[in-house]
This record gives structure tokens, C-alpha cells and sequence, in this order.
């Protein structure tokens, strides 16, 4: 899927800890995330996911590279979730790993949140 505009932003947490990648495409806002979600780097994702939705509130979280999450994350993801919600727009996950989608599944996000196996399904679905 071609990007239509591409704004790399990097936030970083802690060495080790996650690091975010901000791009856009086709109108939806894509975090790369890498690493760890948890009480240590849960700013790091709430920054990112805080900063101005631009063009729109359409948010895909890439978590292809997170290794784990814990209930920190599921927080920020729920809270993120509700507010781009409330501006007419959506959060959908895309490709968690196995330990991160266990995390997903266990907690009920899933049923909640639109959890993607792939990006590409993530952006057009």
C-alpha cells in the first residue's frame, strides 16, 4: 500500500526499553512500535499516541516488534481507544506477537479494540 505522506517522528524511551516510529499513510496515522510496553516505557506509547492526529483520528498500532506488554499498556491502548473514538475516529492493533497477543486475548482487548494480523489488514479494513 503506497503512503501517501510520510512523517517519521522517533520517541524513545529508556535504552532497551520502546521506541515508537509516527508515519502516515494513506490519511492513517501508523506507530511502529519496538520493545517493551510497560510501567517504565507507558509514556513513551501515551506521547506518541497523544500527539495531534493529523489529518485525521485514524491510529494503526504496528506490534509486529513490541516483545511484551503489560496491563500498563493494555491501559493506554483502552484510553487511546476511547478518546479517538470520541473524535469520530478508531485505534486498530496490527500484527502482535504471540506473547503480546496472549496479553490481548487474556484481558478481552481484542474484542474491543480491531486486532489485525497484518498491517495491510489493519489499514484496510
Amino acid at each position: 500500500m503506497p503512503a501517501d505522506n510520510t512523517t517519521d517522528t522517533e520517541h524513545s524511551g529508556q535504552p532497551g526499553g520502546l521506541s515508537v516510529t509516527i508515519t502516515t499513510t494513506d490519511g492513517i496515522r501508523v506507530l511502529t512500535l519496538a520493545g517493551e510496553i510497560d510501567h517504565h516505557t507507558g509514556d513513551t506509547l501515551r506521547q506518541a499516541l497523544d500527539t495531534p492526529a493529523t489529518p485525521g483520528p485514524r491510529t494503526v498500532a504496528d506490534l509486529s516488534q513490541v516483545t511484551f506488554m503489560d496491563s500498563s499498556g493494555i491501559n493506554i491502548l483502552i484510553a487511546a481507544h476511547r478518546t479517538l473514538s470520541e473524535a469520530g475516529g478508531w485505534l486498530r492493533l496490527a500484527a502482535p506477537t504471540a506473547p503480546v497477543m496472549r496479553t490481548i486475548s487474556i484481558v478481552g482487548i481484542d474484542a474491543i479494540i480491531g486486532c489485525h494480523e497484518t498491517l495491510s489488514q489493519a489499514l484496510t479494513s
